[in-house]
């Protein structure tokens, strides 16, 4: 399940009609899972109870920024990769884990 409804990311995109309804709603979950393939955990599973807003807001931001570029090839201006802001957040969540290798050494 997702943890950002299409709700908040339609008040986040400042859309309020429903003609890109299912487009959003799959932005919001290719961006849950490449957060989560980021950081090493499923976010709903780390966090049970409630999720941190850290992680709500890099979720948003992914997702906006792939809706509103979905071109794989820009011209003319300037664009990111990744929002700068999302880097920050995974580098702080992120599980770092070595293997059992590293932890008998």
């Amino acid at each position: 399940m997702a943890i950002v409804t299409l709700e908040q990311m339609k008040a986040e995109l400042g859309v309020t009609i429903a003609d890109d309804d299912a487009l959003i709603t799959a932005k919001i979950d290719e961006a849950q899972a490449h957060l989560e393939a980021l950081l090493g955990y499923e976010i709903e599973t780390e966090f049970p109870d409630a999720v941190p807003g850290d992680l709500v807001a890099a979720v948003k931001q992914l997702a906006a920024g792939w809706y509103e570029n979905r071109e794989s090839t820009i011209v003319g201006v300037s664009a990111m990769e990744t929002p700068h802001g999302v880097w920050e957040i995974v580098r702080n969540r992120r599980n770092y884990s070595y293997g059992a290798a590293y932890a008998e050494g």
